[in-house]
């Protein structure tokens, strides 16, 4: 994915014989929109003249403010290599702006851009991502649904015949590879049916757009293997969640920030005052990094998933961990993040969390090396460990409390986002589950 003009794009729809082109933008909900035109619209969109129905769209505008704009990022195009037949199809995604010309403060893509410049301000250059996202593949039912029978059994990096996957994967791998991405690792992860493959980290606006696209590939791929790909953190009782880990990093140019060679732990005052932020605003932002109903039955102990706030340069039952590696790759890693968050949303409030500890020169506790998972309540109280939310609800409380955590959002995104998570928990806490009628019908 290189730097493209205006003109490189008109050259390619003719040279790669692209028929369609998909503007594609991420609504508050983390989900991806598009507006498909064909090739004949093309200078239209380059020229930012391609208007969509905002008041369509979750969290968006009102029915009397509905005119936006697509503003295309021309760095952005791909041509998606599956698609087959007359002609191809292509994407760019988008920016929104309002009708006014201004940018939208609603798009979750252009409200981390804002944020990314008050990093600026702080001296820094770059906000790096490397994330891991899990998902699970499930088999097709005859009709095409989505079954809950798992395609495999195996484990943790397990191999064929028990990793069923392992195809499905590789040509996941190879899709990816042919789309520009520079794929790290692709394994088996430890529940059955889970898999994880991990990319190279990038600036945080690409490493999102790279997140968006990366679910894209995955749901189309797994389908045309008879398989349904979810990114719902917790889809079966009693085995691992899917998480996705946020390796993250300050750079000042070519120079990680994080890394300081002789201090502890051969990290810098700015990695720890970073690494402070992120513990100090973690019940803010877990709303967030979590959004679903459905993410807090994966934060529980025993299932690998953090549910402490804490921190940990080798244990991996805390909220963040300092994996080994140095020099360039020296980063935090926040491990509570699940594959059904927004990334534009999880990074804003990630890096306001980090500034604001940078700003005021926060020192975090002191790292907890035991497994806590085995530490009972007065331990970890004794240490200073707080728990992470324990339900959508109370995360949600945090969050409109959490002064810092709220302006990293914005007032639209934050207004838009509580009403509508307001109305998923409500329709959870009222709706009459399996587990009632299998534990009370027959008891009372």
């Amino acid at each position: 994915m290189g730097k493209y003009s205006k003109e490189d794009i008109q050259r390619l729809v003719k040279e790669e014989n692209v028929n369609f082109i998909r503007l594609q933008f991420t609504d508050i909900l983390g989900v991806i929109k598009n507006v498909e035109i064909p090739t004949s619209q093309l200078d239209k969109a380059l020229d930012n003249k391609m208007m969509f129905d905002g008041s369509s769209i979750d969290g968006f505008v009102r029915i009397e403010e509905s005119d936006m704009y697509l503003f295309p990022d021309l760095d952005t195009w791909v041509v998606f290599p599956w698609i087959t037949g007359k002609g191809k199809v292509a994407r760019l995604i988008c920016d929104i702006y309002s009708a006014d010309g201004t940018p939208f403060a609603g798009d979750p893509r252009t409200n981390l851009k804002r944020v990314l410049k008050e990093m600026k301000e702080l001296g820094f250059t770059h906000f790096n991502l490397g994330p891991e996202p899990e998902f699970f593949l499930f088999k097709l039912d005859e009709r095409g649904e989505p079954s809950l029978e798992l395609n495999d059994h195996g484990g943790y990096f397990d191999l064929a015949p028990m990793d069923l996957g392992e195809n499905c994967r590789r040509d996941i791998v190879l899709e990816l590879e042919e789309m520009g991405f520079e794929i790290e690792a692709s394994h088996h992860e430890v529940a059955p049916g889970q898999h994880e493959i991990d990319f190279k980290y990038a600036d945080a606006v690409k490493a999102c757009d790279d997140i968006q696209t990366f679910k894209l590939v995955v749901k189309t791929i797994a389908r045309k293997h008879g398989l349904h790909a979810t990114f719902m953190p917790k889809p079966l009782f009693g085995v691992n969640g899917s998480g996705m880990h946020m390796n993250v990093s300050l750079f000042d140019g070519d120079r990680n920030t994080f890394l300081d060679e002789d201090g502890e732990m051969k990290l810098s005052e700015t990695a720890y005052q970073f690494l402070a932020g992120i513990l100090e605003h973690a019940e803010g932002f877990t709303a967030i990094t979590n959004p679903l109903v459905n993410s807090y039955k994966r934060l529980v102990p025993g299932y690998e998933a953090p549910c402490y706030i804490a921190w940990s340069g080798q244990n991996r039952s805390p909220l963040i961990r300092i994996p080994a590696s140095r020099g360039l790759s020296t980063r935090v890693e926040v491990r509570s993040v699940d594959p059904a968050a927004n990334p534009y949303l999880a990074m804003a409030v990630l890096l306001g969390a980090g500034l604001d500890g940078i700003r005021r020169k926060l020192t975090p506790p002191n790292p907890v090396d035991r497994n806590i998972y085995a530490m009972n309540k007065k331990e970890r109280e004794a240490v200073g460990i707080k728990d992470l939310p324990g339900t959508l609800y109370a995360a949600l409380q945090e969050l409109q409390k959490n002064e810092v955590m709220t302006k990293a959002l914005g007032e639209h995104i934050l207004n838009n986002f509580v009403e509508a998570k307001e109305i998923e928990w409500d329709m959870f806490r009222t709706s009459v589950h399996p587990w009632e009628r299998e534990q009370y019908l027959k008891m009372y």
